[in-house]
């Protein structure tokens, strides 16, 4: 707020009133104050004086996707390790719209939390000035960046796919197609598997994206289009995620096709229900776990002036075998 108020040349306090209660300012000093925010990137205290020591230990966490086991078992460790050391979990579901996390991020800051956890690492240029200006710990989850905010913690999409198209080739598959969601990190993978699968076989790769959330329906939707339009047998389909890998097998079995004789399928996220289906998935498995865990220790690493932790943490990946490929 200091800075704020030496932008607009008025007092804190005058900042404060006008954020309380603007028809006690002028109209120009309330604009000059409304452009200081917007420079600044100052989200207004909704607990201002509710907490004398400042500490709200409250500890914000944004993923795209609360029904997402991947985000969902990932926070579980994130916040059993938090809530060791006394903070609590504010949580809230951001969609993969920029913008909607954009107002997700401003309500959150003006609850004055003392660290954010994001999802990925590709936000609005007004919310990395929010978190910034904030001056808290943020750490950027499920992604790796050279340059994050301030910590960051994951792994690279795009290695996962070229692992996943060195790894068809090597097991014979000279003909592959893809099914992805609409999401930006998928949209990656799946440029990466298309690039290094194209680079190691010179053959294209079909390709279905269905622009939205994945699902059991668009998994099948994918295959049948993919079916319907190229000739992919004895070909491998790479899935953006597990769940329209399921949707692929559901699919094949109903158009009489065996997996992975007639076509193979490779998921990503390693779901629980990989191993139980049948035939069994083979997907691509980061560890969630680790992953939380590695989060919350680089959060409370900030918090407790400790050494500090690296600006960013690979946690690599493993792709799991199975039947389906």
């Amino acid at each position: 707020m200091a800075a704020v108020g030496r932008i607009a040349g008025v007092s804190q306090v005058t900042v404060s009133r006008a954020l309380s209660d603007p028809s006690k300012v002028s109209p120009d000093t309330l604009r000059r104050i409304h452009d200081a925010i917007e420079v600044t990137g100052f989200v207004p205290n909704a607990l201002a004086g509710a907490l004398a020591s400042r500490k709200s230990k409250l500890i914000s966490a944004l993923v795209p996707a609360l029904t997402n086991i991947v985000y969902s078992s990932m926070l579980k460790s994130f916040s059993a390790r938090l809530r060791s050391e006394g903070y609590e979990i504010l949580l809230s579901e951001t969609g993969f719209d920029p913008a909607d996390e954009e107002r997700v991020i401003a309500t959150h800051l003006s609850r004055r939390p003392d660290a954010v956890l994001l999802t990925g690492i590709h936000h609005s240029a007004h919310a990395r000035k929010m978190l910034l200006g904030a001056e808290i710990p943020v750490v950027e989850v499920w992604d790796i960046t050279d340059t994050p905010i301030d910590l960051c913690v994951g792994f690279s999409h795009a290695a996962t796919a070229r692992a996943v198209a060195e790894y068809a080739v090597e097991r014979g598959y000279m003909k592959a197609g893809t099914i992805s969601a609409g999401d930006e990190r998928a949209h990656r993978r799946k440029t990466a598997f298309v690039d290094r699968f194209e680079e190691l076989t010179g053959s294209s790769v079909a390709q279905y994206d269905h622009g939205s959330l994945a699902s059991l329906g668009q998994g099948r939707k994918g295959l049948a289009h993919l079916l319907d339009n190229y000739d992919l047998r004895n070909g491998l389909i790479f899935c953006s995620s597990d769940l329209l890998a399921q949707g692929v097998l559901i699919e094949a079995h109903a158009r009489g096709l065996t997996v992975p004789d007639d076509i193979a399928v490779i998921g990503f996220g390693d779901q629980e229900a990989a191993a139980e289906l049948e035939p069994s998935l083979t997907s691509v498995r980061v560890d969630r776990t680790t992953l939380g865990l590695t989060a919350a220790e680089a959060v409370l690493a900030r918090l407790e002036g400790k050494d500090a932790p690296p600006r960013s943490t690979d946690i690599g990946f493993e792709i799991i075998t199975r039947d389906s490929a």
